[in-house]
């Protein structure tokens, strides 16, 4: 890892995805790119400083994760290679302060991958480490995204009001980086968006607006939407476009929708609507 700089940061929380394996419909990484810009345009003029990036020789298969070739205004040819950065985010408007860690899934070492990595969570003096993914479920397009919050350890989970996680079976970095955290005492969380598996090719702004509001209600701070909900809604009409093509999918898809009404029904989505009237008082207070 190459430090470039160490911001003062203020009792941090550091929130990370990583392209690949855990990011279907490049949800997960569209949120993290979102926080890194979120604030840029805002009076405050938020700008990211880059603390450190990760090697990547040591890390990434290069037959897996091929490196990229561009051509500059210069026209001059450069390579940019696979790897995973780090940021500081100052939120002066905030009590807190982000990490953000964005990067390609390592194909090698993860164990030291993940030492590296929490290593500088604890200089930083990092309180708590949000992880985000997305996967492909049996959802329809057409509802809310859902985001499901959990944690490791069920204290932790009941201290931080998430579920346990109680997955088993393959997993990416981000499995493996929840369990680094548990066995070091570190305050972990994983934020995971469902996405229509017949809607995965392209990515998805609805699942990150979703991601990107669960991580506002989690921690009870209000993020600048800019323009991801035009984004989303316009995904919604593409992939609804696209369903209408093939009778098949356009009967699948009907048949997501009423298991979803019919499941939701007793709630009358009333978690989801309180939700949404904190983060409306939020951004009205905010103003």
């Amino acid at each position: 890892m190459e430090i470039h700089h160490i911001p003062a940061l203020r009792n941090p929380i550091m929130v990370m995805a990583f392209s690949g394996w855990n990011d279907a419909g490049e949800a997960a990484t569209g949120a993290v790119e979102h926080l890194l810009s979120a604030w840029q345009n805002e009076p405050n003029d938020v700008v990211p400083e880059l603390i450190a990036d990760i090697e990547s020789e040591e890390f990434y298969d290069f037959q897996v994760n091929r490196p990229h070739i561009f051509v500059d205004d210069s026209q001059i040819r450069n390579i940019t290679w696979p790897t995973t950065e780090i940021f500081g985010v100052v939120l002066p408007h905030f009590d807190r302060d982000l990490v953000i860690v964005k990067g390609t899934e390592p194909s090698m070492r993860w164990k030291s991958f993940t030492r590296e990595l929490l290593d500088l969570a604890d200089d930083l003096e990092v309180s708590l480490i949000i992880t985000m993914g997305s996967m492909l479920a049996d959802v329809p397009h057409s509802r809310p995204i859902t985001v499901s919050g959990s944690s490791a350890h069920p204290d932790l989970a009941t201290r931080l009001g998430v579920e346990v996680s109680s997955y088993e079976g393959p997993t990416g970095i981000l499995g493996i980086i929840s369990d680094g955290c548990m066995r070091r005492g570190i305050d972990a969380v994983s934020l995971w968006a469902a996405i229509p598996h017949y809607a995965s090719s392209s990515p998805s702004p609805k699942a990150t607006l979703s991601l990107v509001n669960s991580l506002e209600d989690f921690l009870e701070i209000t993020i600048p939407p800019a323009d991801l909900s035009e984004a989303a809604d316009e995904w919604e009409k593409d992939v609804t476009e696209m369903a209408k093509e093939d009778s098949d999918v356009a009967e699948y898809v009907k048949a997501l929708e009423d298991s979803k009404d019919a499941a939701e029904l007793p709630d009358v989505s009333g978690d989801s609507i309180a939700k949404e009237f904190e983060r409306y008082l939020r951004r009205r207070t905010k103003d």
